[in-house]
C-alpha cells in the first residue's frame, strides 16, 4: 500500500511538471488522435531577461524571440532531452558558454540570428550530434575557428550571412563536395545550402575553394546569393567571385621519384618527392593505413618548390605496402604514392656439429636468402641486416676436444688438411671463373638510332654462338620499366623498338649462366622526332620560296637567248620599213628679176640624206632656213 502511494505521488507531480508553463511564455501542446503529441513553447516577453529554467521537459521546440536576455548560461537546456527545435532569436545575447547546449543530444535546429553574438564556441557543437541546422545570421562574427570544421561535417544548412567575416579557414570547404572527394551525386538529401553573402570579403588565396565553387554550375553546395563580391584589396573591390581571378594563387603538383619499388630484406630506402604551388606547399608523409611517418626530411629550395626525403632504414616485411605524399597549400591538395615491395626470406638454420669432436654447444644463426631478380633503384641503398649472422659449416671454427688423445688429434689434421685442399680448389675455380669472363662479350655498339627504334652490336668473344643471350634495356634510371628479349650470342644483332624519341637509354647483355661479374651495358639516346618535324617544315618552306625563283631565272635566261637569235632579222624588216625618202624644201634666193610668187624651190635628196623616223617618239623633221626678216619653219 505504501509503494502504491508513492508511486501515486510521483506520477502526480510529473503530470504537473509536464503541464505547467512558464508565465513569461506560452505553451501549445499540438495533441493527436491516438493521446501522444508534441509540445512547443514561445517566450516573447520583451522584459524577460533571463533563459526561461521551468519549461516542461516534454517540449520539442522552443522559442526565445525579442526578448532582453542577454546571455546563454551553462547547461540552460539540460533537462529538455526531446528538445529538436531551438530558436533565439532576436534578443540582445552577446555572450554563449562552451557548455550552454549540454544534453542537446536530438537537436536538429539551431538558430541564433539577430543577436550580437561576436564570439561563438564552436566546440560546444558536439553536444548536438544531430544538429543539420545552424543559423547563426546578422550577427559580429568576425572569423570562423579552424576547430570548427570537424564539427560541421553534419551541417546541411548553415547562415553566416550579414557578418564581418573577411575570410574562412582553408580547409572548411574540403569536407564538403566536390573537395572532399566524394563524387557529386544529384540526390538532393546531399546538398548544402550556404549563406556567406553581406561579408566584407578579403579576395585571397584563403578563400580561392569557396570562388570556385560560386563558378560551378553544377554542385551539392548551393549558395543563397550567387552575386557574392571581394571587398578588399582594392584591385578586386566590387568584382564578383565568379569573376575575381586571383594573383599568386595555385594548387600543388607532386612528382615522386619512382612509383614501385622493390628493395631487398634488410636494405635503406630513400624515398622522394618534389612539389610545385603558389604559395609554397607543405609536404606530408603517411603509410597505407593513414598514419603519419615521421623519418622525413624537407627543404624548400626556392619560392613556391618543395621536396622531401623519407627514410627507411634495414627493412623488414612489415615496412611493405603504399606511402603517400601530400602536398598541401591554401589553394588546395595534391598526392602521389609509392608502392614498395620488400623482396627476400629470413630462415634459420643450424650449424653442423663434426662427429670427431667432442661434445659441444651449437651455434645458430640467421641466414637471409636474397631474391633471384630484384629491380634496382636509384633511391635503395641496400646493407646487411643488423643483428643477422650468417654460419656456414666451412667457416665453422671446430671446438677444442675434452679427451684430447692422439687419435682426435690425427683425426683434426685430416679435417684441417681436406679444408686446405677445398679451399685451393675453390681458389682455382674462381680463377678459372674469371678467365671465363675476361672472354666475354665485348665490343657494345648502337648504329641506326631513330626515333622509336635502334640496332645492337656486339661480338660474341668466348661464348658459343648458340648460347642463350637476354637483352635487358630501359629508359636511363626507370628501372621499374625493364624490357627483355631474347637472342643467341652469335647473332651478334638485335633491333630495339617500341622506344621512345629524344630519350636516354640503358641497354645491357646478359648471358645465362655466365659467371661474369659485371654485364655489359651501353648507353644511347634517340633521335628527337620533333626536331625531324621541324627540319621537314623548313625544307618545306625553303623549297616553296626557291623553286618559283628558279623558274623565273630559267625563264629570264630563254627569253634572252631567244631575243638574241632575233636580232638579224628585226635590222632588217626595220630598214626596210623604218625609212622613208622625202624631198627637202628650202627656199630660193632672192634676186631682181625672180617672180614673187616663186619662192620655194624643190630639190631632191640622195641616198645619204635619209631620216630616221622613230614611230614611237613621233618626232617631226626639222628644217630652218635663216635670212633677213626671216623666221624658223617646221615641215613635216
Amino acid at each position: 500500500m505504501h509503494r502504491l502511494l508513492c508511486l501515486h505521488v510521483f506520477l502526480c507531480c510529473l503530470s504537473m511538471a509536464l503541464s505547467f508553463c512558464p508565465s513569461q511564455c506560452t505553451c501549445v501542446f499540438h495533441g493527436r488522435v491516438d493521446g501522444t503529441g508534441t509540445r512547443s513553447v514561445l517566450c516573447n516577453d520583451p522584459d524577460m531577461s533571463d533563459i526561461p529554467v521551468n519549461v516542461p521537459v516534454d517540449t520539442i521546440k522552443l522559442r526565445v524571440e525579442k526578448t532582453a536576455v542577454r546571455r546563454i548560461p551553462t547547461e540552460a537546456f539540460y533537462y529538455l532531452v526531446e528538445l529538436r527545435y531551438l530558436w533565439i532569436t532576436y534578443n540582445s545575447i552577446t555572450s554563449v558558454d562552451t557548455g550552454s547546449f549540454y544534453n542537446l543530444k536530438v537537436l536538429h535546429e539551431l538558430r541564433l540570428d539577430g543577436n550580437m553574438i561576436s564570439v561563438f564556441p564552436w566546440e560546444s557543437l558536439k553536444e548536438m550530434p544531430r544538429l543539420k541546422t545552424l543559423d547563426l545570421h546578422n550577427n559580429r562574427l568576425t572569423s570562423v575557428a579552424p576547430e570548427a570544421i570537424p564539427y560541421l561535417v553534419n551541417i546541411t544548412y548553415l547562415d553566416l550571412s550579414s557578418n564581418k567575416l573577411t575570410t574562412l579557414p582553408s580547409d572548411l570547404m574540403d569536407i564538403w563536395p566536390p573537395f572532399n572527394g566524394v563524387p557529386i551525386s544529384s540526390n538532393a538529401s546531399q546538398k548544402v545550402v550556404l549563406g556567406l553573402q553581406d561579408n566584407p570579403w578579403f579576395c585571397d588565396c584563403k578563400i580561392s575553394k569557396l570562388i570556385e565553387i560560386s563558378k560551378m554550375a553544377d554542385t551539392p553546395v548551393i549558395l543563397m546569393d550567387l552575386f557574392l563580391t571581394c571587398a578588399t584589396p582594392d584591385n578586386l573591390a566590387g568584382v564578383l567571385f565568379q569573376r575575381a581571378e586571383l594573383e599568386n594563387c595555385v594548387k600543388p603538383s607532386v612528382m615522386t621519384s619512382a612509383t614501385k619499388i622493390t628493395s631487398p630484406l634488410g636494405s635503406n630506402v630513400l624515398l622522394r618527392c618534389d612539389a610545385s604551388g603558389s604559395p609554397t606547399p607543405a609536404l606530408y608523409w603517411t603509410k597505407s593505413d593513414g598514419s603519419p611517418v615521421n623519418n622525413t626530411v624537407q627543404e624548400s629550395p626556392g619560392e613556391g618548390i618543395n621536396w622531401s626525403i623519407m627514410s627507411l632504414h634495414g627493412i623488414e616485411h612489415k615496412d611493405a605496402g603504399n606511402y603517400s605524399c601530400k602536398a598541401k597549400n591554401v589553394a588546395g591538395a595534391a598526392i602521389a604514392t609509392i608502392s614498395l615491395t620488400v623482396a627476400g626470406t629470413t630462415s634459420t638454420t643450424a650449424a653442423p656439429v663434426r662427429p670427431s669432436v667432442g661434445t659441444g654447444p651449437t651455434s645458430q644463426g640467421t641466414a637471409i636468402t636474397p631474391p633471384t631478380d630484384i629491380s634496382k633503384s636509384p633511391l635503395t641503398a641496400p646493407t646487411a641486416l643488423p643483428g643477422s649472422l650468417t654460419t656456414p659449416s666451412a667457416a665453422q671454427k671446430p671446438p677444442k676436444s675434452i679427451s684430447g688423445n692422439s687419435s682426435q688429434r690425427s683425426s683434426l689434421k685430416e679435417t684441417k688438411t681436406q679444408q686446405g685442399g677445398s679451399g685451393k680448389k675453390l681458389a682455382a675455380d674462381e680463377k678459372s671463373k674469371k678467365t671465363d669472363s675476361s672472354r666475354g662479350l665485348k665490343d657494345l655498339e648502337i648504329v641506326e638510332q631513330t626515333a622509336d627504334s635502334a640496332v645492337l652490336l656486339w661480338t660474341a668473344g668466348g661464348l658459343l654462338n648458340d648460347a642463350p643471350l637476354t637483352v635487358v634495356y630501359s629508359p636511363y634510371g626507370e628501372d621499374d620499366s625493364k624490357r627483355t628479349m631474347e637472342t643467341k650470342a652469335g647473332s651478334g644483332k638485335v633491333l630495339l623498338d617500341g622506344l621512345s624519341p629524344g630519350m636516354r637509354y640503358s641497354v645491357c647483355l646478359v648471358a645465362k649462366g655466365s659467371t661474369t661479374g659485371k654485364d655489359p651495358c651501353i648507353d644511347f639516346y634517340t633521335e628527337d622526332s620533333g626536331q625531324n618535324i621541324l627540319f621537314f617544315i623548313i625544307s618545306s618552306i625553303a623549297c616553296i620560296l626557291v623553286l618559283p625563283l628558279i623558274a623565273l631565272l630559267i625563264y629570264k635566261i630563254i627569253a634572252l637567248y631567244c631575243k638574241g637569235s632575233n636580232t638579224s632579222l628585226d635590222t632588217n624588216e626595220l630598214e626596210k620599213e623604218s625609212y622613208v625618202k622625202f624631198e627637202t624644201i628650202s627656199m630660193k634666193q632672192r634676186t631682181l628679176n625672180s617672180h614673187p610668187t616663186e619662192l620655194w624651190a624643190r630639190r631632191p635628196t640622195n641616198e645619204s640624206e635619209r631620216l630616221l623616223l622613230c614611230s614611237r617618239s613621233s618626232i617631226d623633221s626639222q628644217m630652218t632656213y635663216k635670212s633677213d626678216s626671216s623666221r624658223s619653219e617646221y615641215l613635216c
